[in-house]
C-alpha cells in the first residue's frame, strides 16, 4: 500500500514525543512467538481478571437505557461522582464535595494528561521518584519541562529521600508526582512520608499529584489516600482509576479528586480537549464504587497469592526480590554480573518468559526487571520453573 507524507511539519510537541519504552520488548516477544516459542508474557500490566457479576449486570442494563445513548454531563454523571464521594468517605474517611472536588476522566492517564496540561508550562520543574511510570517522563518532555528525578533505592524500601533534595531544588519544583502503590516496584508510602511531602508542598509552594491507580490492592495493609491527611486539600489532587481495582481496564473510567481550584481548571481544559466516559460505564462504575468492596478485597487476595508464587519462587531460585506491599508486579534484581536488559533478554531467549527491563522505568532500575502477576497461577508457576532452570 502506498504511504503518504504530511505536507506540513509537525508541532514541537509531536516531534518531542519519546519512544514507547514497551515497544522493544513487544517486538522481541512477537519475533519469539513467530519463531514458535511458547512465550509466557509477564511484561504487560494488562489485567486478566473480569469485573464482578454485579458490575457487568449493571452495565448490561445500562446499555439499554436510552439516556445512555446521549452525551454524558461534562463533569461526569452525578450518580458516578456521588458514588466516588461515598467511596472516599467510606474507604478512606475523606469528605469531598462531588460538585467541586471530583471530576470524571477516562482512566488515570487521561487525568494525568489533563493535570499536566493545566499545571506544567515550558521551563517548569516536575519531580517524581525514579523508578517511575513512563508516562510521567513522556508528559514532562512533551511539556518542555525540567525533569527532577528522586532516586528511590532498595535500602529505603524504594521510597525517595525527600530530605536529600536541596532546598533550592524544591523551590524550583512546580509539581511533585507521587505514585503509591508504586508501578513498577509495588512500594507503598507510609503516612509520615505523605505528611512530609505535604509539609514541603506548603513550604515551597508546589502542587502534589498522587497517582492512586492501584488503590485497594495491598498485600496486607492498604495504601492510605493522601487526601486523608491534614493540609492535603491545599496542595494535592489524587487520580483514581477503576481499571485495576475492579478489573475494568478496557472500560476506561476514573476520576480526579482534591483541591477544587485545580479540579476546576482541569474541568475547563477537559471540556474543550477531552471526552466523557460512556454513560453505561459510569453506571457500572457507580455500582462498583457503592458496593461493599468485597470484589476489590478478593482481587487483592488473588494478587497476594500470585505474588507469593512469583516472588517466593524466584527467591527460592536465588534471586533478590523486593518484598513489596502492593500493586500487581514483582520487582526483581538481575543475577550478579547482568543488567536488567541482559537478564530480560536471557529469559526470553532461553526460558520463553517475557519480563520488562527496569530501564523502562528510569535510571535506578538498570539492574532490575519487572514481572507482571497478571497470568493464571499455573502459568506463573511454569514461568518461575523456567526462570529457575536457566539461572
Amino acid at each position: 500500500m502506498t504511504s503518504y507524507s504530511s505536507p506540513v511539519s509537525f508541532t514541537t510537541v509531536a516531534q518531542s514525543i519519546p519512544p514507547n519504552v514497551f515497544a522493544d520488548m513487544d517486538r522481541k516477544v512477537a519475533v519469539a512467538v513467530a519463531g514458535g516459542a511458547d512465550v509466557i508474557d509477564l511484561a504487560k500490566g494488562n489485567p486478566d481478571a473480569f469485573p464482578a457479576d454485579f458490575i457487568r449486570d449493571v452495565a448490561k442494563r445500562a446499555v439499554d437505557d436510552p439516556a445512555n445513548a446521549r452525551y454524558s454531563p461534562f463533569d461526569g454523571k452525578p450518580s458516578f461522582l456521588q458514588a466516588a464521594e461515598h467511596w472516599y468517605r467510606d474507604t478512606y474517611g475523606v469528605d469531598l464535595d462531588w460538585k467541586t472536588q471530583l471530576f470524571a476522566v477516562e482512566g488515570a492517564v487521561d487525568g494525568l494528561a489533563a493535570l499536566f496540561a493545566v499545571l506544567v508550562s515550558p521551563g517548569d520543574a516536575v519531580a517524581y521518584a525514579d523508578p517511575y511510570y513512563p508516562s510521567y517522563h513522556c508528559m514532562t518532555v512533551m511539556s518542555r519541562a525540567e525533569e527532577i528525578l528522586l532516586p528511590s533505592l532498595p535500602e529505603r524500601g524504594f521510597l525517595p529521600d525527600l530530605d536529600a533534595v536541596p532546598v533550592d531544588t524544591w523551590e524550583r519544583v512546580k509539581v511533585l508526582v507521587l505514585n503509591y502503590p508504586n508501578n513498577p516496584t509495588g512500594a507503598q508510602a507510609p503516612r509520615e512520608f505523605l505528611e512530609h511531602a505535604i509539609e514541603l508542598a506548603h513550604e515551597h509552594h508546589f502542587a502534589i499529584v498522587q497517582d492512586f491507580a492501584y488503590a485497594g490492592l495491598g498485600v496486607h495493609d492498604q495504601q492510605i489516600s493522601i487526601l486523608s491527611l491534614p493540609g492535603s486539600f491545599d496542595v494535592a489532587v489524587e487520580v483514581c482509576s477503576l481499571s485495576k481495582m475492579y478489573a475494568m481496564a478496557g472500560w476506561r473510567a476514573g476520576f480526579i479528586a482534591g483541591n477544587d481550584d485545580i479540579v476546576s481548571h482541569v474541568k475547563q481544559y477537559h471540556y474543550q480537549m477531552g471526552s466523557m466516559i460512556t454513560g453505561s460505564v459510569q453506571d457500572a462504575g457507580a455500582a462498583a464504587l457503592e458496593s461493599d468492596q468485597s470484589c476489590v478485597r478478593e482481587l487483592a487476595r488473588r494478587y497476594a497469592v500470585r505474588r507469593e508464587i512469583v516472588a517466593g519462587g524466584l527467591r527460592d531460585a536465588g534471586l533478590d526480590v523486593f518484598d513489596s506491599d502492593g500493586g500487581i508486579y514483582a520487582w526483581v534484581h538481575a543475577p550478579e554480573g547482568a543488567t536488567g536488559e541482559q537478564f530480560a533478554d536471557l529469559l526470553l531467549e532461553q526460558a520463553a518468559v517475557a519480563a520488562l527491563p527496569g530501564t523502562c522505568f528510569g535510571k535506578v532500575g538498570v539492574d532490575y526487571v519487572r514481572f507482571s502477576l497478571l497470568k493464571s497461577e499455573d502459568q506463573l508457576r511454569e514461568a518461575v520453573r523456567r526462570v529457575a532452570a536457566v539461572l
